[in-house]
């Protein structure tokens, strides 16, 4: 009998603290949702945020206002298009994982942007960025590389700007860096300007006039009836050319097949203009 009381009080506890566990797995709220986790693996890349702060530093240098359209590859937990639109600027962000672009949209709803963060699951060498005004990236440089030819194609003037890493020879026409703590290892921003395509022969009124391009340097030669001089500091920006030749400074605009601007030597100024020569 003894026995037989041991084992009802043995089993009757057991059911206690059985129940007990089935009521706290019950009451144990449920997680609130995907939480990405630094490190995680993505398609290209691994997935490290970028800092509050350097991405201010980057909307800062690409000069975002209300009237552009900022594309953010490899976009993450959506912070970037976030911060745009918060300056009044249409955003999007191509993020590869579906999980990533629900959280963006979470956080795009809870910042009250949803009307101008907008957020695509898709592969960024499968993308149009034909529309934007503004890219901004962190990716790896060797995914820059071939990025590279299809930025190069866009619209000349559209600010391409990037944490940390380069795009080759390609240097950047400005950097920066932030000192706050929270950027960790990836403080630098760096800045490109779409060039024009400015290479070619070009016929002036009194000369001629020939440019090499690398990028956004220029070199080459002006020639005209009386001599011919070098070019030197030749830069497009956009679609703004500066160079200098035979001791005067030209700066101007390309469009197209056509340039024209102004000239400076010494106490002489005037305009000149430029029609590119059609290739044989």
């Amino acid at each position: 009998m003894k026995l037989a009381r041991t084992l009802y009080w043995s089993f009757f506890m057991l059911a206690l603290a059985l129940a007990a566990t089935n009521v706290y797995a019950q009451a144990k709220p449920k997680p609130a949702g995907f939480e990405p986790e630094v490190g995680q693996a993505g398609k290209d890349v691994i997935w490290v945020p970028t800092a509050d702060a350097l991405v201010n530093k980057m909307l800062d240098m690409a000069k975002v206002t209300l009237n552009d359209y900022v594309m953010d590859l490899g976009s993450g937990d959506g912070r970037t298009v976030i911060a745009a639109a918060r300056r009044g600027a249409r955003a999007l962000g191509i993020e590869y994982n579906p999980d990533m672009v629900e959280l963006s949209k979470r956080n795009a709803e809870k910042a009250g942007v949803t009307g101008k963060a907008n957020f695509v699951k898709a592969d960024l060498f499968e993308s149009d960025f034909s529309q934007a005004t503004v890219l901004t990236m962190f990716l790896l440089p060797s995914i820059n590389l071939k990025l590279r030819p299809q930025i190069l194609n866009l619209k000349p003037g559209t600010r391409v700007v990037s944490n940390s890493f380069s795009m080759g020879e390609w240097e950047a026409d400005e950097s920066a860096n932030v000192d706050d703590d929270s950027a960790g290892s990836w403080r630098t921003a760096l800045l490109w300007i779409v060039p024009a395509k400015a290479e070619g022969t070009w016929k002036m009124a009194d000369g001629e006039l020939t440019l090499k391009q690398n990028f956004q340097m220029l070199t080459g030669q002006l020639k005209s009836s009386a001599a011919a001089a070098a070019i030197n500091i030749g830069r497009m920006r956009g679609d703004q050319i500066t160079f200098n030749a035979g001791g005067a400074v030209y700066t101007g605009r390309v469009n197209g097949n056509a340039m024209e601007g102004t000239f400076k030597s010494g106490s002489v100024s005037g305009k000149w203009s430029a029609t590119r020569a059609a290739k044989l």
